[in-house]
């Protein structure tokens, strides 16, 4: 990177890095979802994207900040961790993802939607929530509603995760679950991380480390549907004949994932350095999703409508009517 680039990204992520700043000194005070302030904050200030000088900082944060942060979530799972879970519950884990990102395509239509949002919408509620919309919405084909369908989705993924993390603690004892059962469910249905950890802590200390390591199985799994998601794409634009962008194979991102995962199971990172990866990524997340925020309209994504709020409910009803059915 040479030092004019440096110079014409420094505007926007300067801004960017105030705006993740006091998201989180306002989440650390007020409990708000941090990400949720961060695009809020973004959103409002979205008359400074239509400004020339900061309009590059804002796009490399959007895109590349973003890759950076998903790949470094690599270093919070090892496979020791998630074989520590027992074979039926990772095979459990792999089938209600499938199952619920195949249900939203399935019942798009019937909500007036088109595969691009309801592959972004289900990826995120089967996944891992904000974070695993910014990474579809990356090798989705782009088009002039891209960055809206973003924003209500991370938007609404969020608020419903806040939702789940108050009443499904409360619906798991009342139906009788174990410690560990308990945060099965709570791992395997709340669609972000953070509310993951506080929905299990608040439980106990054995609820809230199965829930994360549940949590983290399920991140894991963003890496293999977003390259089989790209093999799709590729295939589709060609049976078309589209002329549209072409995406690699394997993202690079996706390979900076797998790698980092691998060297984490090896046990060749230390804990420490894994922390810091993950504080560093969540970071970079913020990042993201505040300059997402800057470069998207309310107004826009208000237009979106209720159908979209309809889909995302389906989808977050049909993963926890799912996982119930297999702790039963």
């Amino acid at each position: 990177m040479t030092l004019d680039s440096i110079k014409s990204l420094t505007p926007g992520l300067l801004i960017v890095s105030v705006i993740v700043l006091a998201a989180q000194f306002v989440s650390d005070h007020y409990g708000a979802p941090a990400m949720l302030l961060a695009l809020l904050f973004g959103i409002a200030l979205q008359f400074v994207s239509e400004q020339d000088r900061p309009k590059p900082g804002i796009a490399f944060a959007s895109r590349s900040v973003l890759r950076f942060g998903v790949a470094l979530l690599g270093l919070r799972i090892s496979a020791d961790l998630a074989l520590s879970l027992g074979l039926d519950v990772l095979i459990m884990i792999v089938v209600v993802v499938v199952t619920t990102i195949l249900f939203g395509l399935l019942c798009a239509r019937f909500f007036g939607f088109r595969q691009k949002f309801a592959f972004l919408s289900a990826g995120s509620v089967a996944i891992c929530g904000a974070s695993a919309a910014m990474a579809i919405s990356a090798i989705l084909p782009k088009d002039e509603r891209t960055d809206e369908r973003l924003v209500f989705t991370v938007v609404g993924v969020t608020i419903l995760s806040t939702i789940a993390m108050i009443l499904y603690p409360v619906l798991a004892a009342k139906l009788g679950f174990s410690n560990f059962e308990t945060g099965i469910f709570l791992g395997a249905t709340i669609h972000d991380v953070a509310q993951v950890v506080g929905a299990g802590f608040s439980v106990g200390q054995e609820t809230g480390e199965v829930a994360a390591i549940v949590k983290l199985v399920r991140v894991a799994m963003l890496a293999p549907v977003i390259i089989i998601a790209t093999f799709v794409l590729r295939q589709a634009s060609q049976n078309k004949a589209e002329s549209v962008e072409r995406q690699p194979l394997v993202p690079v991102f996706v390979i900076g994932f797998f790698g980092l995962l691998l060297v984490n199971s090896m046990g060749w990172i230390p804990a420490a350095i894994s922390d810091l990866a993950g504080n560093i990524s969540r970071w970079a997340l913020l990042a993201a999703i505040a300059a997402v925020g800057l470069k998207t309209s309310l107004k826009d994504v208000l237009n979106v409508g209720g159908a979209a709020i309809g889909l995302l409910v389906a989808e977050t009803i049909f993963i926890a009517m799912l996982v119930l059915i297999f702790l039963f």
